[in-house]
C-alpha cells in the first residue's frame, strides 16, 4: 500500500470517527430558562396600560419625533453620529462580535505548519545536521458540550453588548432632549425677565414721578430701584446657565461649544398627548432590561463550561512530515512520517480548582439573576413615576394658568391703587413680585411635563410607537 493511500484511509477513519463524535455530542450545562419576574398588568396613574403581543425591544428609534421639533430631530440626528460614548459602546459591541467568532472557531480543526532545522555535535563526535517539516491537524471533538456551552455564553454576551448600545444611545439621546427643553425654558424665562424688567421700570419711573410731587417717601423709590436691580442680577444668571446648558449639549453631539450654538427660540413644543393604551411589553424591549436578562443567559452557559472541566478533554489529531539531513532533502528524497490517532486528556487533581470555578459560576448566575430582577423593578417604578408625573401635571397646569390670569390682574388693580396714592410701593412690589413667579411657575411646570414625556420615552425604551425598523439584531 503506498503511502498517498495510506494517508487517505487514515484521514477518512478521522472523518468518520469525527462525525459519530459529533452525532453523540451531549452538553452537560443546565437548560436556560428566562427567570421569573413581576407584571405589570396596570399602573395606578394610566388606567390604559394593558398586555399586548410581544414586540421588538428595539423597533422604536424615533421616539423624539413625537416633539415635532425640526432643531431637536437635527440635534438627536448629530448626536447619535458623533456622540463618542456611542462610539465607544459601538467598538465593546465590535469587540463582542470578534469574541463570539473565536468561540465559534473552536469547532473547527486546527492546522499547524513547521519547519525545523537543527546542528549538533561534541569534542568527541561528529556534526550530526536534521532537518523537517510538519502539518498537524488537530481537533477537539465538543463531547461534553463545553465549546457549545461557551458559544452559547459569547452569543448572549454579544446580544447584551447590542443591548448596552441601545442603552447607551438612548441616555444620550435623553441627554439631548432634556438638555434642549432646558434651553428653551432658560429663554422662555429670560423673556419673561425682560417683560417683568420693562414693567418693573415703569414702576420705578413713576415712584420717582411722585416722590418728585411729594406723594411718596424716599423710601418708595429705594424699593423700586432695588426690584429692579434684582432683576438685572437674574437676567446674568439665566445667561450663565444657558452658556452651561448650550456647551453640554455641544460635548453630547461631539462638538467643542466655539463651534456650537442654539439660536433663540419663543416656544416650547407642544407636551405629547399619551395614547389611550400603552402596552405594557413596552418595559420588556428597555435595552437595560434586555441587557441584563441576556447576561443572566450567558452566565447560565458559563454554568456549562465549569461542568465540563470535570470531565476529560476529548481530541483527535492527525500529521504529516518529511525528515533529511539537510533543507534540499526535504525536496529531493524525504524520509516521510504520518502519525493519526485520538487524544484523552484528563486532570486528576487541581487542589480544588475546579470546584471554585463551578460554584463561582454558579454565584454569578445567581448574581445576575438578582439585578436582572431588580431592573425589572426599577423600570416599573420609572414608568410610574413619569405616568404620575404627566398625569399630575397634566392638572397642575391648569391651575397654574389660573394662577398666572389672577395675578397679572391683582398687578394692574393695586398698580391702579398706587397711582391714586390709595396704597404704598410694597404692595405693588409684592404684586409684580407674584406676577413673576407665577410666570415662572408656569414655564418651569411645562417643562415638567415635557421632561415627564422624555422620561416615560425612556423608561419604555423608547417612544410608545411600535415601528418596523430593527438595528442591531443579533442573528
Amino acid at each position: 500500500m503506498t503511502l498517498i493511500a495510506t494517508m487517505n484511509r487514515s484521514f477518512n477513519t478521522l472523518a468518520i470517527a469525527t462525525a459519530l463524535l459529533v452525532i453523540s455530542a451531549c452538553s452537560l450545562g443546565p437548560d436556560y430558562r428566562k427567570p421569573l419576574t413581576v407584571e405589570a398588568e396596570n399602573f395606578k396613574y394610566h388606567k390604559g396600560w394593558q398586555p399586548l403581543p410581544e414586540q421588538d425591544w428595539e423597533s422604536s428609534d424615533r421616539w423624539w419625533q413625537l416633539f415635532n421639533d425640526p432643531t431637536l430631530n437635527s440635534l438627536v440626528a448629530t448626536a447619535n453620529e458623533n456622540n463618542q460614548t456611542v462610539a465607544q459602546a459601538e467598538a465593546r459591541y465590535r469587540a463582542a462580535q470578534a469574541q463570539r467568532q473565536h468561540s465559534r472557531s473552536s469547532f473547527s480543526p486546527e492546522l499547524n505548519g513547521s519547519v525545523s532545522g537543527s546542528r549538533s555535535g561534541g569534542s568527541d563526535i561528529s556534526v550530526e545536521e536534521s532537518t523537517s517539516a510538519q502539518l498537524r491537524l488537530s481537533w477537539e471533538a465538543d463531547f461534553w458540550g463545553r465549546i457549545r456551552s461557551q458559544v452559547e455564553a459569547d452569543h448572549a454576551a454579544l446580544q447584551a453588548s447590542a443591548a448596552d448600545l441601545a442603552a447607551a444611545r438612548l441616555a444620550i439621546q435623553l441627554s439631548v432632549v432634556s438638555g434642549y427643553f432646558n434651553v428653551l425654558t432658560l429663554d422662555q424665562q429670560r423673556r419673561i425677565l425682560e417683560q417683568a424688567f420693562q414693567a418693573f421700570t415703569r414702576s420705578a419711573q413713576l415712584t420717582r414721578n411722585q416722590y418728585q410731587a411729594g406723594i411718596v417717601s424716599r423710601a418708595d423709590v429705594i424699593q423700586a430701584e432695588t426690584q429692579l436691580q434684582s432683576l438685572r442680577s437674574d437676567l446674568y444668571d439665566l445667561q450663565n446657565q444657558r452658556a452651561i446648558e448650550e456647551n453640554t449639549i455641544a460635548a453630547l453631539l461631539g462638538q467643542t461649544p466655539v463651534t456650537f450654538s442654539l439660536a433663540d427660540t419663543n416656544n416650547l413644543p407642544a407636551v405629547p398627548t399619551l395614547p389611550a393604551q400603552l402596552p405594557s411589553e413596552l418595559i420588556a424591549r428597555r435595552p437595560d432590561v434586555v441587557a441584563a436578562e441576556r447576561y443572566v443567559a450567558a452566565a447560565n452557559a458559563n454554568i456549562g463550561v465549569a461542568v465540563a472541566a470535570w470531565l476529560p478533554n476529548i481530541s483527535i489529531g492527525a500529521s504529516r512530515g518529511v525528515n533529511g539531513i539537510s533543507f534540499n532533502d526535504l525536496w529531493n528524497a524525504p524520509i516521510h512520517f504520518w502519525s493519526l490517532g485520538p487524544n484523552l486528556a484528563q486532570t486528576l487533581f487541581d487542589g480544588g480548582a475546579r470546584r471554585a470555578d463551578h460554584d463561582a459560576a454558579i454565584a454569578r448566575y445567581d448574581e445576575q439573576v438578582a439585578y436582572y430582577r431588580q431592573v425589572v423593578f426599577d423600570s416599573f417604578r420609572d414608568v410610574e413615576n413619569a405616568l404620575a408625573t404627566v398625569s399630575i401635571l397634566a392638572e397642575k397646569t391648569v391651575q397654574q394658568e389660573k394662577l398666572v390670569a389672577l395675578a397679572e390682574e391683582n398687578e394692574r388693580l393695586i398698580t391702579n391703587r398706587y397711582k391714586s396714592g390709595l396704597v404704598s410701593f410694597l404692595e405693588v412690589a409684592t404684586s409684580q413680585n407674584t406676577t413673576l413667579n407665577a410666570r415662572h411657575g408656569l414655564a418651569n411646570v411645562n417643562l415638567s411635563r415635557l421632561t415627564a414625556v422624555t422620561e416615560l420615552a425612556g423608561a419604555i425604551g423608547g417612544g410608545w410607537e411600535i415601528g418596523d425598523t430593527v438595528k442591531h439584531r443579533v442573528k
